[in-house]
């Protein structure tokens, strides 16, 4: 849909999407899973955004996401062994775009933030974990990544932020 303007015409919908027809059905029903938004970090250091994950409750629990194999996140989790994973919050909105590589970063994904160093990676201040890699292999377009969860940090009471449907949202 356009619409004269002043200045021209004005797209309504983006010219750029993948038309209804071609988009995956795999790929709508992921999106229709609220997933949460996480940042993976690894000594390096390195970081990506990552909402294809979980954690399994066990002795010992696990965590296990879905990553770019091609990621500098990957080849620094590959060579230490080591990564951690915290929740983002809704106020994290930027940080989640930077890591995901949505936003420019200059000077560094990790300028502009306080960071502790720690055996897993850089971390901020609230709750994390850190994980020992045990596993990868192909899985989709992705690259399954198991991690034994060897400690987690306190748990700071605050809202998680979402991914659903391609976009950002948070509970309440």
């Amino acid at each position: 849909m356009t619409s004269d303007g002043p200045g021209g015409r004005i797209h309504m919908s983006d010219p750029f999407a993948t038309p209804e027809e071609e988009k995956s059905a795999v790929r709508r029903l992921r999106g229709r899973l609220a997933s949460p938004v996480t940042l993976w970090t690894a000594p390096g250091p390195a970081g990506l955004t990552v909402s294809s994950m979980l954690v399994a409750d066990g002795d010992p629990g696990r965590v296990l996401g879905l990553i770019d194999e091609e990621s500098e996140l990957w080849d620094a989790v590959e060579m230490s062994g080591k990564f951690a994973v915290a929740p983002l919050a809704p106020a994290d909105r930027q940080l989640a775009d930077r890591f995901a590589g949505l936003m420019p970063s200059p000077g560094g994904l990790f300028v502009g933030q306080t960071w502790q160093q720690t055996d897993y990676g850089p971390v901020r201040a609230g709750l994390w974990a850190g994980c020992r890699l045990v596993s990868s292999r192909p899985c989709g377009w992705a690259l399954l990544v198991e991690g034994v969860i060897e400690t987690i940090s306190a748990d700071a009471p605050t809202a998680p932020l979402i991914h659903y449907r391609g976009r950002y949202r948070e509970l309440g």
